[in-house]
């Protein structure tokens, strides 16, 4: 097996196909938004999106993350820029909570310039991170490739992962090929039903396949280091939630046959319900040890093989808004 560049692919681009040219590109589409799968076609120079953002993308925090898959965590963590806004509410959520990772914490959410995004990815690289994990990213894709042109230019080594909820636009990671290095997606419903019942989001299933089948294109299967942390590749996660809610037989069958057997699977079982789902029963619970052991077994019995893990690493320092 030829060995793994270790350099990141947004440093090994052509002039041709620069950070910069991409960045252009993709600033020119806000102009009609069409870079997530929404398409709501708002000039987002101006005003926001449906995803709640204008022009300038709204951070929630940036930290050395320990809490995550273990392989993108390595000894000295990832350092996690977190976005808010987005197109997805999260399964247990109330109809009107906002839809993302930053649900309930929108209030502490502030606008950055290209520059200051920079300056964060620099800050997590001093701290000693091991890349920059980009958290809820699908809605923020000339925003990031602005951040990382100058990030770049000022000395920026570390790989990137694009941890999304995995409705992302074939548009979108075009733009992205040849810059990601590690894609870390959500494949959180495999039937249009659940998709349609919890997240409002009918096509999130066919979206989410089209969007995981590019991904490892770009990508490959995930590469690990011999030290511990990915290098490149796909790493998907899927949330097991009560009463086989999430497809799971769906998606571990899909990855097998469409993507992969090698495909490196993080099965999660930390799935919380808020309060507002008590009246829908079948969710409003917390998964069983049988559940999660069952949905192993169908990875398995699948073809799977390689299965992630929440790291257990001593916290790190953190960073400051």
């Amino acid at each position: 097996m030829p060995v793994l560049d270790p350099t990141p692919a947004y440093l090994r681009l052509g002039r041709a196909s620069s950070l910069a040219e991409r960045a252009k590109r993709a600033r020119a589409r806000l102009a009609a938004c069409d870079l997530c799968p929404r398409a709501c076609r708002v000039d987002r120079l101006r005003v926001a999106g449906d995803c709640r953002t204008g022009r300038s993308a709204r951070l929630l925090a940036y930290i050395p993350a320990f809490l995550e898959e273990a392989s993108i965590v390595g000894s000295r963590g990832s350092g996690a820029l977190i976005f808010a806004g987005g197109e997805l509410r999260k399964p247990g959520a109330p109809l009107n909570e906002q839809r993302t990772l930053g649900s309930g914490f929108e209030g502490s959410a502030r606008e950055v310039s290209p520059a200051e995004l920079a300056d964060c990815m620099l800050e997590l690289q001093r701290a000693g991170c091991h890349n920059i994990n980009l958290v809820n990213p699908s809605h923020l894709i000339a925003q990031l490739l602005e951040a990382l042109a100058i990030a770049a230019r000022k000395g920026l080594t570390l790989p990137l992962v694009y941890n999304s909820n995995g409705y992302d636009s074939p548009e979108a990671l075009a733009l992205l090929d040849g810059v990601i290095d590690i894609y870390f997606p959500e494949m959180r419903f495999g039937y249009t039903r659940e998709a349609r019942r919890f997240l409002e989001v009918a096509d999130y299933p066919r979206v989410n396949r089209a969007a995981l089948r590019e991904m490892h294109r770009q990508v490959g299967d995930l590469v690990v280091s011999d030290q511990g942390p990915a290098l490149r590749g796909l790493l998907v996660r899927h949330v097991v939630l009560p009463n086989q809610l999430a497809g799971t037989t769906f998606v571990v069958r899909f990855l097998v046959r469409q993507i992969s057997v090698d495909t490196y699977l993080h099965l999660v079982d930390d799935f919380r319900p808020t309060r507002s789902a008590k009246g829908q029963r079948d969710l409003y619970r917390k998964v069983t040890p049988r559940e999660y052991e069952c949905a192993r077994t169908l990875a398995t019995e699948a073809g799977l093989h390689r299965f992630g893990r929440t790291a257990l690493v001593e916290r790190g320092p953190t960073i400051a808004m």
